[in-house]
C-alpha cells in the first residue's frame, strides 16, 4: 500500500465523526484533500466549513462547500487535518504546507480535533521531521539564533510565504522528548508568531491508514 492509499483510507474512515448539517473545521495537505473528495462523493451535506488555508478553500468551494469565516461560527464540532507526524500521547508536529497558524487556531476553536494520516506518520519521539515556526519576516534572524539555543539547527523555508505574510523557519535535528515544554518555550520567542507543535492542544483522536487497515488512538 502507498502512501496515498493510505491517506485515503484514512480519509474515509474519518467521516464517522462528521454529522450532517455541522461547521466542519477542515485543515490543509494531501490527506485533508482526499478527506473534501470523500466529503463529496459521499454527498456528505455541511452548514458550512471553516477551512485553515487558501488551498482547501478552493477546494472545498469547488466541491460546493460554504466556507465560512470563524469569527461567524460558534465552536465549532469537529475539526480534521493531517500531520507531519504523530507520537503515541497523539502530539503533533504540523506546519509542512506552511498553514499551522491557522490549524492551531481552528483546532483551538473546536470540541473535537480528529488527526488523519499514513501510517508512516507515527513515530516514538518527534523531530525527525523539520519542525516549522512561523515567524515575522523582520525577526526571523533573531528567532533563528534563539533557536539554536535550543538545540535546533533552523532553515528558512526561503521563497514561501504563510497565508498571513510572514516566514517559515524549519528546526533541523531535533529529538522532542517533552513536547508541551518546547512548544511553550518557542511561543515565548519575541518574534514567533506560532510553532507547529501541537502538544498543549494534541488530537483527540488519530486514524492512520496503513496496509493492515486503520488504526484509531
Amino acid at each position: 500500500m502507498n502512501q496515498d492509499t493510505g491517506k485515503q483510507a484514512a480519509a474515509r474512515a474519518a467521516l464517522e465523526f462528521v454529522k450532517p448539517g455541522v461547521v466542519l473545521g477542515v485543515g490543509t495537505g494531501s490527506t485533508v484533500n482526499f478527506l473534501i473528495d470523500e466529503l463529496a462523493a459521499h454527498g456528505v451535506k455541511l452548514a458550512g466549513a471553516v477551512s485553515s488555508s487558501i488551498a482547501s478553500t478552493r477546494r472545498l468551494e469547488a466541491a460546493g462547500y460554504r466556507v465560512l469565516d470563524l469569527n461567524d461560527v460558534g465552536e465549532i464540532d469537529t475539526y480534521i487535518d493531517g500531520a507531519d507526524e504523530t507520537n503515541h500521547q497523539r502530539q503533533l508536529i504540523k506546519g509542512g504546507g506552511a498553514a499551522l497558524t491557522r490549524e492551531k487556531i481552528i483546532a483551538a476553536a473546536s470540541r473535537r480535533f480528529v488527526c488523519i494520516a499514513d501510517r508512516s506518520k507515527r513515530v516514538d519521539v518527534l523531530g525527525k521531521f523539520p519542525l516549522p515556526v512561523e515567524v515575522i519576516p523582520m525577526a526571523r534572524t533573531h528567532v533563528s539564533r534563539a533557536l539554536e539555543k535550543l538545540g535546533g539547527k533552523p532553515v528558512w523555508r526561503d521563497g514561501v510565504l504563510t497565508d498571513n505574510g510572514n516566514h517559515i523557519l524549519d528546526i533541523h535535528g531535533l529529538q522532542i522528548g517533552d513536547p508541551p515544554a518546547l512548544e511553550s518555550a518557542i511561543n515565548q520567542i519575541v518574534g514567533v508568531v506560532t510553532v507547529g507543535l501541537f502538544a498543549a492542544r494534541p488530537a483527540d483522536v488519530v486514524i492512520l491508514g496503513s496496509a493492515s487497515g486503520i488504526e484509531r488512538f
